[in-house]
């Protein structure tokens, strides 16, 4: 039976599950493939809503990179509002920019809803680690301010950055108040355990092989089958070869993670006394917070094959101390990583496939709010409400060029020539 991956996550999770496996045949209004935000929280918004929902997880729900990512949920997308105007008009853009803000707060209400344990902790700094990339981000809040009318966000000179994160590395920051973040597994649990309490049936180390689309699609594993009226792919990264034409829209990257030993409160008060998330400007990003009980937890570095670095610690350690380098000696008690989905355009894959097939991915590093919010509008759209998403479906995701077997080659050299201009002044 498959567990969760080890990490500092696993190993404070205030749930274990142990769900059964599909076995023989069942009927559902919905199904969904995939135990990650995405479709926990669809299972939870249409089983609160009276729907029949079964819910399939090749292995432990939150198994993928919605149990091992870094917790910040935070507004925006990948993607700049202006730039969004240019592809899909203003009144979509501001849609998808409402959607980004409405995901923050959606995770929030259901934190507080359903009480759940997840060390929720208010506010994320985006960082300028390029004095280029400071001026950038002024206007960027400037924009939000004055355009877009959010007031939630604050620019930061680089000497208020540096008394935050006792660090003078940074040219400036932008702060926003209400973002926040979170211990991610133990959201997605209580997400779970939810959606349970409301009738929502889940089945772990349930590998779906395939299925059949038609007016009642079916889904197969190895030991069972599920008949549905509705059915959604919620599997991000660890799609694989199951949809075809849902692959080519994404390119599965990895990312890691290292939890430090408890810091001191001295320590701690010093690197960052307000406990704020943060994340730095870079292509090939760094992202680090505190934990609830004082570890430093720094994500840094990819790669992109099918395999992680022997040595997870070194490979990430690195980057902390370029930064923090009086934590060298600092012991790195957990060292992770996992697996997530990029689009070309690094917005998330929220789509239709057929009347009653959807598919929701690719939320290119902003998946612990977005893909909660992807399962809510799901929810939505099964009840007859297709505005969510019809959003995200008017702004073109196109196909990586070579599909699923020669987008390796192209993705790795663009990549490595972005993570060489990080290294630039």
């Amino acid at each position: 039976m498959n567990t969760h991956e080890a990490s500092y996550y696993a190993a404070t999770a205030n749930i274990q599950t142990d769900y059964p496996s599909l076995t023989g045949e069942a009927e559902t209004d919905i199904c969904i493939i995939g135990g990650g935000f995405t479709g926990v929280s669809a299972a939870l918004h249409l089983a609160e809503a009276g729907f029949k929902v079964s819910l399939v997880e090749a292995n432990k729900i939150g198994w993928g990179a919605s149990g091992r990512n870094g917790g910040q949920i935070c507004q925006g997308h990948n993607m700049g509002h202006e730039d969004m105007i240019k592809q899909v008009g203003k009144d979509t853009a501001d849609l998808l920019w409402q959607s980004s803000v409405d995901s923050v707060a959606l995770v929030k209400e259901l934190v507080k809803r359903y009480n759940i344990d997840c060390d929720l902790t208010a506010g994320v700094l985006h960082v300028a680690s390029k004095r280029r990339h400071g001026d950038e981000i002024k206007e960027s809040v400037e924009y939000k301010r004055n355009t877009l009318g959010y007031s939630a966000v604050d620019y930061l000179t680089a000497d208020e950055v540096a008394k935050k994160l006792g660090t003078d590395r940074y040219f400036g920051g932008e702060f926003y108040r209400e973002g926040a973040h979170i211990h991610p597994l133990n959201f997605v649990l209580g997400m779970a355990q939810s959606a349970i309490a409301h009738g929502a049936t889940l089945y772990e180390n349930s590998t779906v092989i395939s299925y059949k689309t038609g007016e009642k699609p079916e889904v197969f594993t190895e030991k069972g089958k599920i008949r549905c009226r509705y059915l959604l792919f919620a599997c991000n990264g660890y799609l694989g070869k199951l949809n075809g034409a849902a692959a080519k829209k994404i390119m599965p990257i990895n990312n890691f993670i290292i939890a430090t030993e408890p810091l001191s409160d001295e320590q701690a008060n010093r690197i960052n006394a307000e406990r704020v998330a943060v994340a730095d400007s870079k292509f090939v990003v760094n992202y680090f917070r505190l934990s609830a009980d004082q570890r430093l937890l720094w994500g840094g570095g990819e790669n992109y094959s099918q395999h992680f670095p022997k040595d997870i610690a070194s490979f990430v350690k690195k980057h902390m101390i370029e930064i923090y380098p009086e934590l060298a000696s600092h012991k790195i008690d957990y060292a992770w990583g996992g697996t997530l989905a990029i689009t070309l355009n690094r917005m998330p894959h929220i789509a239709r496939q057929e009347q009653n097939i959807f598919v929701a991915q690719g939320y290119s590093g902003h998946g612990v709010a977005l893909a909660t919010y992807a399962g809510a509008i799901f929810a939505k759209a099964v009840q007859g409400s297709l505005e969510g998403i019809d959003a995200f479906e008017r702004l073109p995701i196109k196909d990586f060029p070579g599909g699923t077997l020669l987008r390796w080659p192209g993705l790795v050299a663009g990549m490595l020539y972005y993570s060489m201009l990080d290294r630039l002044p």
